[in-house]
């Protein structure tokens, strides 16, 4: 293995993956892996089924169908007042994590700096190491995760080449505020670099909040680029449908490191969210409706039990301090209740670079009512046992 690439050779296997593993294993209810347990709507299966009988199943447009970039377009002017060129702003790509891949390799240069915000998406840090940027994070501290000009200042510097935001924000779902947006504005506007808006969540935000894209900002859209995911809002993961826009020199670069990852992307299933885009958004927005009462069920269940939820303002995830139970870590806690619970949840530790806590673990609630209700009585039973 001398010749591996160490970024690659030395990283342990996803969480996600060892944990959904030991969910089958032991006959767990997995609220640790963030996907829904039901499709989305079946005229957009249908969409994509009649592309792939009656259309072209040849490589589509390197950047993707002309009607998905436009009904890309098309929404991004609906919900942000955001106008992008359908022709020259926009790439679709085979998921989000493709997206953040390719905005990675384009906007981190060798020897340069990308900013995470911890807790992170735990893709970003070794793609950009493998990619040759160094990476220095700003972590965020419980309950409250709040963003402050002191810390960003703290590790934004000449060298910096790009800031990663992810918002609304897996693991934690925490939706950055409009004072903590101004102030990203304000320290980028001051620098050189560029921000990749990791985006994926941007309709499932609760409690009558409003997704807000830094792009949206004044003198912020030239620097940033926004990536999406049909996945999140569709609830169809599988399909692996996501895409990047921002401003034309700055696609053109994530343009070109995408066609050396996948190049294209299926074209019937890009037909099926253009379709989804057009005529079902609707189901979007009912769906943050309806995950938000999930959220809550969860929440009260995980509360009576001794668990500490901390506010989730967004996303499919949902956080809880452990320390109201046990004195363990949060790694060897959701160990033990995969196994002697059967309910499978993820360490926040996992999550973050340096200075991990080790008392939060973090629950799907992306999962029917009735999954959630059964984890709950799992919990129930588990801890009236012990």
């Amino acid at each position: 293995m001398t010749h591996a690439n160490p970024v690659f050779a030395q990283l342990p296997t996803t969480i996600f993956t060892v944990m959904s593993a030991l969910a089958v294993e032991h006959g767990a209810v997995n609220l640790g892996q963030g996907f829904p347990d039901k499709d989305g709507p079946n005229s957009i299966l249908a969409a994509a089924a009649r592309a792939l009988t009656e259309e072209s199943n040849q490589y589509p447009p390197m950047r993707g169908r002309q009607d998905l970039r436009r009904a890309l377009a098309a929404h991004a002017m609906r919900f942000y007042g955001l106008s992008y060129d359908a022709d020259t702003e926009i790439v679709v790509t085979s998921g989000a994590t493709e997206a953040l891949t390719a905005a990675i390799l384009a906007f981190a240069p060798q020897g340069g700096e990308v900013v995470l915000i911890d807790p992170s998406y735990d893709s970003y840090s070794p793609i950009a190491e493998a990619a040759g940027a160094r990476v220095k994070t700003l972590s965020l501290a419980p309950p409250d995760w709040r963003l402050t000009e002191e810390a960003l200042r703290s590790v934004i510097t000449p060298s910096t080449s790009a800031l990663l935001l992810n918002s609304p924000m897996n693991p934690i779902g925490k939706v950055f505020d409009d004072e903590e947006l101004a102030t990203l504005a304000r320290v980028l506007s001051e620098t050189n670099a560029i921000a990749i808006l990791d985006e994926v969540y941007e309709h499932l935000v609760f409690d009558d909040r409003a997704h807000r894209s830094l792009a949206s900002l004044p003198g912020m859209r030239e620097r940033c680029v926004r990536i999406g995911s049909a996945g999140k809002m569709f609830s169809l993961t599988g399909w692996k449908v996501g895409w990047v826009m921002g401003p034309a020199p700055l696609i053109d670069v994530a343009a070109k490191a995408h066609q050396f990852l996948t190049f294209t992307t299926p074209p019937a299933l890009q037909k099926g969210i253009a379709f989804a885009l057009e005529h079902e958004m609707d189901f979007t927005l009912n769906l943050t409706r309806d995950l938000q009462d999930r959220r809550d069920l969860l929440a009260q269940g995980l509360a009576r039990l001794g668990f500490k939820p901390l506010a989730c303002e967004g996303t499919y995830f949902l956080t809880a301090d452990i320390r109201g139970l046990i004195d363990e870590s949060d790694a060897a806690f959701c160990q033990r209740l995969v196994r002697e619970a059967g309910v499978a949840a993820i360490p926040l530790s996992a999550f973050f670079q340096s200075g991990k806590p080790d008392h939060l673990i973090r629950f799907a609630f992306c999962k029917q009512q009735s999954v959630l209700e059964e984890a709950v009585k799992r919990l129930e039973r588990y801890f009236k046992r012990g």
